[in-house]
């Protein structure tokens, strides 16, 4: 992975503790969505109003499943959510959630990789939209040459990974070993380029490392990445259609004075905003919505 410098002034950067929040998906099926997201990816419903359950960790919500039966389901090569990245504090935690996602009937597992500055899992959902279950290496085992990160695609084995981590406890009760985020989010987009001057060049993220012109990862405070961006099933896509998948990220900052900066940069750049003071919403060159709010 090779990066080249960013254009964009101190001043314009995010904060360094800015972080992501719960992901919003439009969904058909409600009740099928939750199960799998409560009982096959181990997460608890934090609450569940009408059309919409909330799952997450604790008070930390990770997935809000929004009901549309109105929306089509996405076409092939659309913009849009890639995976949603379930962050794990331990090695023990990340097992037994993989663990409960094996046992679940009918799930589908897409695959495993050691990114050498984190080990993850790969699935998709009953609806097609992709989950990554992850752990974090210590920042202090992360490699970073001339403001470039260091990843890697590694062959990482379920198995040993499951005989080496996952505790009787976990295999009882995956949720009593710690807390669950959202730690990124990966998008589907139509190019990188285009990515590049949205995603670093306006919102204020830095880049942490490109692949050519079909990846970019970007981050707030030197985080491996908070959000990424690929064209490996969307390249020249334009803007989505109001489909079934991503309905909102949310990216929080520390601070009513990081929104309200954030804001008049938008429209500075003649970017349609919608904010309270608290929360600013836009939406990014293919249209999927991106709201900026203070922390809880």
């Amino acid at each position: 992975m090779a990066t080249t410098p960013d254009l964009i002034t101190p001043k314009d950067l995010l904060a360094a503790d800015t972080a992501m929040g719960a992901v919003t998906l439009d969904v058909a099926d409600l009740d099928v969505m939750t199960a799998y997201y409560r009982d096959a990816i181990a997460l608890q419903v934090l609450s569940s109003q009408g059309s919409e359950v909330t799952l997450g960790r604790g008070t930390e919500p990770v997935v809000i499943l929004r009901h549309s039966p109105a929306l089509k389901a996405a076409s092939p090569g659309q913009a849009g959510l890639f995976h949603t990245a379930i962050l794990f504090e331990t090695q023990e935690a990340l097992a037994a959630a993989v663990a409960t996602a094996a046992q679940y009937p009918g799930v589908k597992f897409v695959g495993s990789s050691d990114h050498l500055v984190s080990q993850a899992f790969y699935f998709d959902d009953p609806e097609g939209n992709g989950i990554e279950l992850y752990w974090d290496r210590d920042r202090s085992q992360w490699s970073w040459t001339h403001g470039q990160v260091e990843m890697s695609t590694l062959f990482l084995d379920p198995n040993e990974f499951l005989r080496e981590h996952l505790s009787e406890q976990g295999l009882a009760d995956p949720t009593s070993l710690g807390g669950a985020i959202v730690g990124h989010v990966h998008l589907s987009v139509g190019d990188v380029a285009t990515a590049r001057d949205f995603y670093v060049g306006k919102l204020g993220f830095e880049t942490t490392a490109t692949l050519g012109n079909q990846a970019l990862f970007v981050s707030a405070g030197k985080y491996h990445h908070h959000m990424a961006m690929n064209v490996w099933n969307s390249r020249g896509a334009g803007p989505r259609q109001q489909t079934l998948g991503l309905g909102q990220v949310d990216i929080i900052v520390p601070t009513a004075d990081e929104v309200g900066a954030l804001t008049e940069r938008m429209k500075h750049y003649g970017m349609q905003t919608r904010d309270d003071g608290r929360t600013v919403s836009f939406d990014d060159p293919w249209a999927n919505l991106i709201n900026v709010r203070v922390a809880d």
